[in-house]
């Protein structure tokens, strides 16, 4: 059975009830989806490489709501990180320029389902100019939320796939404020808060595993703001790992930058829940949340996979950055942000020669702007 469910109350609803959180007034809490998925490896191996060759294991009842660019199945190259090769996922070449396009596709392809006309959303840009993307390809209107301060070429973006573009001044939590307004009316496609965004940037698992032969990796270190790809991922391997096709859950490691680090804050003082922070500007601005809704969940996920979070400031971010781009990819700061946190991982890793590590770059770097 496919249903949404309360995870803090254990509410449950229907699949085909427009919610993006919990109905309760004295909870509100966040939905996941209970979904049983399936993974019939000859007919995946027989379809277009994109990730709906998952299809049995993504809940959208009708091939017809489907919203895709055959977006997936990213390639998976060796790049040189201090001295060692590190497969990396780039997930900067999606139609949009980010891996949000996992979950914009799947989201929309749902909204679609539910015959909504209309959404809203909040973003620091990528998830912006996903949900508008997916949004102008299914005929659906929609408005986007974004901090004042957001890269040019991100409210470019989001304008021109024809949204109603909302520049909130003040910080990403003002934008989050705002946004929650025009959610009273509107269907709040949230790539945070809606369980089905990470339906599937889930997929992102599901690649690397087909891509390594059906096996895991050993460890897999992605930049972390909302969690949206880090918890994907955590979902998909668990899925995997359910259905016996992997043996092991990869060890998570979560980066953020040290100027805006709530996750990184509470794992280390071994907190349960995230505590507020007041964020500090970032070259990553996609990972620039001081209060990720599903903080302890993303929590559990690392902790539960065994790994941990690292901090990198702006100066490593920025060297990272530029010794990527002196490599030929073009990616923006927030990718970069995963490159400074695998080295210093590896600094601290004794004996690292046979461990298999993913990544991914996560944006394109014409996303951002700004002199380095």
């Amino acid at each position: 059975m496919t249903e949404l469910c309360c995870s803090k109350c254990g509410t449950e609803y229907s699949m085909e009830e427009p919610l993006w959180r919990c109905l309760r007034e004295e909870c509100g809490g966040l939905l996941d989806i209970r979904f049983e998925p399936a993974f019939p490896l000859g007919k995946i191996a027989g379809r277009k490489p994109c990730l709906w060759r998952y299809r049995e294991a993504i809940p959208i009842k009708d091939d017809a709501h489907i919203i895709s660019f055959d977006e997936g199945f990213t390639p998976l190259i060796n790049v040189s990180v201090a001295g060692k090769q590190i497969l990396i996922k780039q997930e900067q070449l999606f139609s949009t320029g980010s891996y949000k396009d996992r979950g914009a596709s799947v989201l929309i392809s749902q909204v679609k389902a539910l015959g909504i006309k209309r959404v809203v959303e909040d973003s620091s840009g990528n998830a912006g100019s996903a949900v508008a993307a997916y949004c102008a390809n299914a005929g659906i209107e929609c408005d986007i939320f974004v901090p004042e301060a957001t890269s040019q070429g991100k409210l470019a973006q989001i304008s021109l796939y024809g949204a109603h573009l909302h520049k909130i001044p003040g910080s990403r939590g003002d934008t989050a404020a705002a946004v929650m307004i025009a959610a009273e009316k509107y269907y709040y496609a949230s790539h945070s808060w809606n369980p089905f965004f990470f339906q599937g940037t889930k997929t992102f698992a599901f690649e690397v595993c087909e891509q390594l032969g059906w096996r895991a990796p050993d460890t897999v270190v992605l930049p972390v703001g909302s969690g949206t790809l880090l918890l994907g991922t955590w979902m998909g391997f668990n899925e995997l790992k359910t259905a016996q096709i992997i043996e092991k859950i990869p060890t998570l490691i979560g980066v953020q930058a040290t100027n805006c680090a709530p996750l990184y804050r509470a794992f280390k003082e071994n907190l349960q829940e995230v505590p507020a922070i007041l964020g500090e500007k970032t070259l990553a601005e996609g990972i620039a949340i001081a209060s990720p809704i599903r903080g302890k969940q993303i929590l559990e996920a690392v902790r539960n996979s065994g790994g941990e979070f690292i901090a990198v400031t702006e100066t490593e971010i920025k060297e990272a950055l530029l010794e990527m781009c002196g490599k030929g990819y073009y990616i923006e700061p927030t990718s970069a942000s995963a490159i400074a946190g695998i080295k210093k991982y590896l600094r601290q890793c004794a004996d690292n020669k046979e461990e298999l590590i993913v990544s991914a770059f996560t944006g394109h770097g014409l996303k951002t702007q700004g002199p380095f």
